[in-house]
């Protein structure tokens, strides 16, 4: 599976941040910022994930036969100051694939735009790429995230139940 092609996107919203943020690809050199960004994201979510598959995670998402990728937002100065994981896979319902977003998470100082602009990225994506849809999966209590996703789009009536394995 050949990883989906990405753009820079130059979309800057002044009213919530000062700086131009950008979204691309993780590459190889932005390990040591995405494991800081990826260490902060599970802390939030008060979670554990072991070393080796937090470098199984980055190893998949460089490897171009995964269907795992990772957007990053970065600052002015490239440096990565959020991330959003995807998994593409193949939908019953139609011959599209479907996008899950399955980790997004921008570093506090950061906030007020470059959530947005990863999603947004990830919609410029699928657009030019012709997935059917993406969709994701938040707290409830997760009200600042909440605040903007209910922006983007309505909330979906559906309830979802795990079975750990």
């Amino acid at each position: 599976m050949q990883p989906p092609s990405v753009s820079a996107s130059n979309i800057e919203d002044a009213t919530l941040m000062p700086t131009q943020i950008t979204t691309r690809s993780a590459r190889p050199e932005d390990k040591k910022s995405w494991l800081a960004l990826w260490h902060a994201y599970c802390a939030d979510l008060e979670g554990t994930v072991s070393d080796m598959a937090t470098d199984g995670l980055w190893q998949r998402i460089l490897s171009p036969d995964q269907p795992i990728w990772c957007l990053v937002a970065c600052d002015g100065g490239g440096e990565p100051v959020g991330l959003a994981h995807y998994v593409l896979h193949l939908h019953t319902w139609s011959l599209h694939p479907v996008c899950y977003l399955e980790d997004l998470y921008v570093a506090l100082t950061a906030r007020g735009g470059a959530g947005r602009q990863l999603i947004e990225g990830l919609v410029s994506l699928g657009r030019n790429e012709g997935w059917r849809r993406i969709y994701w999966h938040t707290h409830e209590n997760n009200y600042r995230a909440r605040a903007l996703y209910d922006r983007l789009t309505p909330r979906t009536d559906y309830i979802r139940y795990d079975i750990d394995l």
